[in-house]
């Protein structure tokens, strides 16, 4: 299975994209390859039009030449594919689980309440999508792509998306997905991470 990460499009040299905010000594984005890789997976690209990330020394891949929605950073692939937020700092765990769980078809992964003691959100995110069903998975893109242009979500989400896979409705929140719950987070935000800093200090062993 291929494994992509999500990373966005192109910022200017002077603002640094929040995939590359460095925590415990490396990037987000590199920590995640490291863990990928310390797992066995090697077929490892980032989809994103920024040159920075070419340092990872991973193919870098994009399809942002044509008009700009967040779901065409799921870069279309026939292949059976693992589409990793590239802005989590994602447990030692939270890879393993995503890597051994399996599925016939899309599998979603993503926190849920009651959650861990270490996570420094108060609401649910997405993590990853396993896609094993790649035509379905990119039929529901454009469906959720339509359902944006036509006004009916505010923009398309990673939840919204998974709503469309299911075929529940849109302003609900489908809960039958991998829940990971521990300190994997999406940061957005120098204070969030500085917020998940102080909570590991406690877990230094595990991190």
């Amino acid at each position: 299975m291929k494994y992509i990460i999500m990373c966005g499009t192109h910022t200017p040299t002077t603002y640094t994209p929040r995939h590359l905010r460095v925590l415990y000594g490396e990037t987000i984005v590199g920590r995640t390859i490291r863990l990928l890789k310390k797992n066995g997976i090697s077929d490892i690209c980032i989809s994103s039009t920024d040159e920075r990330f070419k340092q990872f020394g991973v193919p870098v891949i994009n399809e942002y030449h044509k008009r700009y929605y967040w779901t065409n950073a799921f870069y279309h692939t026939t292949e059976p594919t693992c589409y990793i937020f590239g802005d989590v700092f994602y447990s030692p765990q939270a890879i393993r689980t995503i890597i051994s769980t399996e599925t016939d078809s899309i599998e979603f992964f993503a926190s849920a309440k009651p959650f861990s003691k270490y996570y420094i959100k108060t609401y649910e995110e997405p993590f990853a999508f396993k896609v094993q069903d790649t035509e379905y998975f990119h039929r529901c893109i454009k469906k959720t792509n339509w359902y944006y242009t036509h006004h009916y979500i505010r923009r398309p989400i990673a939840w919204q998306l998974w709503n469309v896979i299911k075929g529940t409705p849109l302003e609900e929140v489908c809960y039958n997905y991998t829940v990971i719950n521990d300190y994997t987070c999406d940061i957005d935000t120098d204070e969030q991470a500085e917020q998940l800093q102080r909570k590991l200090k406690m877990l230094c062993a595990s991190i």
